[in-house]
């Protein structure tokens, strides 16, 4: 199919024999995906749209192009719990689910992926050329929770998508001081499923010419073999909390050529161990789901963020906004800026997470960020319990993990740490030791989740007192 005006390629980079990805060492071709995006559309069902349940990074992408051959878009919902398939069932009632093995559980009709690869050859329709796809067609529904806990979606245009995709491999072929990202390989411990992973792995790779590991490793151990086997230049695309576990993991690790981070802002003291341990800078994206990825830094240079080419910042404090490039209208960002010019800015906190102790404002991603830079300390989250208010004074709580402490010296650990970093109207009135906390695939704390196991571990936790 040959482009015309509207429409963009599926799939660009080195031509159709340079891989897109790699499984075990093996190389995947992008003329192999062609094939199987083709192969697997024959097989959908009518309407959609499409909830991609799939493990295998390859395979999702596979599933992507096919529903957009079809005309369907793809649901990225936060998770796929019994409670959010449901309510994706009655918001979207033709979806069903496409899936790679017989372990996905979800109350849909199943679609599942052939078991072999589409053959290829000079007669089999991958050799008809890219199809492209229009570039006002919905490609993808993100849905993120609500008050309600309904989700809400924000729809991804193709055309948007792609303009996203190039603006992004652009700023981290920059980065590693090559003109295009095509022959780099990228291992990413994020699942495709999530914003984060679909644009900084899955949609790089299509559009920006690199190359992804079909893998999710989330193991140190396993991290690092994915790294080890990947083909240099190599690109780790991880988060916060998957880093500190691989730099905490004492192993060996190989030697990478850039390490992107994202989900949550990340300490110059991590960076910099990140940096030393993987001999590569470290670059941090910044975005949100109504705008796409907007910004970048390298944290070790300081704590200016900059904003893509084309995107412009206007406002400032928690009214910022940003236009331009792949984001057409003026969307209002959700965290607290400093703008420094149009295109530089400091994050201060999110706006959702603001909290106000004794007149002083603070932010719990802020204070999660010094109490996770406490030496012994593996990972750790503040709380702010509902109703915890005596004479207008806020009483926060401190979940963490230190195995190599008892909850006795836990508490002194933490509390003498934090008293160097915070406003005393910031220190937790009790440091709970627990194994570990609840986080999703992506490393994040959701709000409501979080706060129905931490009211759990508190009670738990009473019969040992106030420590």
């Amino acid at each position: 199919m040959s482009s015309s005006p509207g429409r963009l390629p599926l799939i660009a980079g080195d031509g159709l024999d340079a891989p897109l990805a790699w499984r075990d060492g093996r190389a995947l071709s992008r003329r192999q995906y062609l094939a199987d995006v083709r192969a697997l559309a024959a097989r959908l069902p009518d309407t959609g749209p499409m909830l991609n349940v799939t493990t295998d990074r390859y395979r999702f992408a596979v599933g992507l192009g096919a529903a957009m051959l079809r005309g369907q878009d793809n649901l990225l919902p936060p998770n796929h719990t019994p409670d959010t398939v449901a309510r994706l069932r009655a918001l979207f009632p033709g979806t069903y689910g496409l899936a790679d093995d017989d372990v996905a559980h979800v109350n849909l009709p199943m679609i599942r992926h052939p078991a072999e690869a589409a053959p290829l050859g000079l007669d089999t329709p991958a050799w008809s050329g890219v199809p492209c796809i229009a570039g006002d067609a919905l490609a993808a529904q993100v849905l993120t929770s609500g008050s309600t806990g309904a989700p809400v979606p924000h729809a991804k245009r193709w055309g948007l998508l792609v303009s996203n995709a190039k603006a992004g491999a652009q700023r981290l072929a920059q980065q590693m001081g090559r003109g295009t990202l095509a022959g780099v390989t990228l291992v990413a411990t994020v699942p495709a499923q999530h914003m984060y992973g679909f644009e900084s792995s899955v949609l790089v790779a299509l559009i920006g010419g690199a190359a992804f590991d079909a893998g999710r490793p989330f193991f140190p151990a396993d991290i690092a073999t994915a790294l080890a086997r990947a083909p240099r230049p190599c690109m780790l695309v991880t988060t916060p909390f998957h880093l500190k576990m691989l730099l905490d993991s004492g192993m060996a690790l190989p030697q990478i050529d850039l390490t992107l981070c994202a989900t949550a802002p990340l300490s110059p003291q991590l960076a910099a161990r990140a940096e030393s341990l993987l001999g590569a800078p470290l670059m941090e994206i910044y975005g949100c789901t109504e705008a796409g990825q907007v910004a970048s830094r390298r944290t070790t240079e300081g704590p200016e963020w900059h904003t893509f080419d084309g995107l412009v910042l206007s406002g400032d404090g928690d009214h910022s906004q940003v236009q331009g490039g792949h984001v057409p209208e003026p969307t209002t960002l959700a965290d607290v800026l400093e703008v420094v010019d149009a295109q530089t800015f400091r994050l201060l906190g999110r706006s959702n997470d603001l909290i106000n102790i004794a007149g002083k404002r603070g932010s719990l991603s802020h204070l999660n960020h010094h109490l996770n830079s406490i030496e012994q300390v593996q990972d750790g989250a503040f709380w702010l319990p509902p109703g915890e208010d005596t004479g207008g004074v806020v009483r926060l709580v401190a979940f963490v993990v230190a195995p190599g402490l008892s909850a006795e010296a836990l508490h002194g650990h933490v509390l003498g740490a934090l008293r160097q970093r915070l406003d005393p109207a910031f220190l937790p009135r009790r440091v709970v030791a627990v194994p570990m906390l609840p986080r999703e695939p992506t490393g994040k704390l959701p709000a409501g989740p979080f706060a129905a196991w931490a009211e759990r571990t508190l009670v738990h936790a009473a019969a040992r007192g106030p420590v």
